[in-house]
């Protein structure tokens, strides 16, 4: 099972789409968070500051993109040093529960991998303990909607039929990813980016609200 991270399984209390924000108007630009939700949910965070601002008909809108991540990153990381992150209700139990039932559990991330790694040094998480991997956005030449990052974490896991993997996150394209990718299943959440009606539209097999409701859906509970 393959779980987005912020907004899916961590509670960072959206300072990324905020962080996102920030750097937009301070650099000019009128745009609204709800824009950036929707624009920018679950993507690499230089990827999404492309599509944002080629929206906004920004001129040289890659370059812009590139020099406004950096501003970005180095104000998530400010950010991050003192946030107190939390996973989001019934998490580490659901990840206790599908371990003990044989399923891996795995994190993919439109972040780098200094935050995710950072994220889970907070959460006091350790890869091949709390979880079984962590994918990040930099070990993939290709961010979501591609599904490279699923394909990656199949590779490292030695799975090869992708109808035993499951994918689930908070936005459009996690879901778009897992269908690229041609999972087994494919889960929207509501506790992040995105409204229920909006993950609607990319037509996953199931929304969760809360991740408590993910073993019955798989079998387990």
């Amino acid at each position: 099972m393959i779980f987005d991270m912020a907004g899916t399984v961590v509670n960072e209390q959206n300072v990324v789409y905020r962080s996102m924000h920030k750097v937009l108007v301070e650099a000019g630009y009128t745009i609204d968070l709800d824009d950036i939700l929707l624009q920018g949910a679950g993507k690499g965070k230089l990827q999404a500051f492309k599509d944002i601002l080629k929206k906004l008909e920004a001129p040289d809108s890659d370059k812009l993109a590139k020099d406004i991540h950096q501003k970005f990153n180095e104000d998530l990381a400010r950010a991050y040093d003192s946030l107190n992150v939390l996973p989001f209700e019934s998490v580490e139990d659901v990840f206790s529960q599908l371990k003990a039932a044989g399923i891996k559990v795995v994190l993919n991330t439109g972040y780098d991998s200094a935050t995710a790694n950072k994220l889970l040094k907070k959460l006091n998480w350790t890869e091949g303990k709390t979880i079984d991997l962590l994918i990040t956005n930099d070990q993939v030449s290709r961010g979501r909607p591609h599904p490279d990052m699923i394909l990656l974490a199949m590779e490292k896991m030695g799975v090869q039929n992708p109808k035993t993997v499951g994918k689930i996150g908070d936005s459009i394209v996690d879901i778009e990813e897992g269908k690229a990718a041609e999972c087994g299943m494919t889960l929207g959440i509501t506790t992040g980016a995105q409204t229920k009606a909006q993950l609607q539209e990319a037509r996953p097999d199931f929304i969760l609200e809360q991740m408590s409701e993910l073993p019955a859906v798989l079998g387990l509970a």
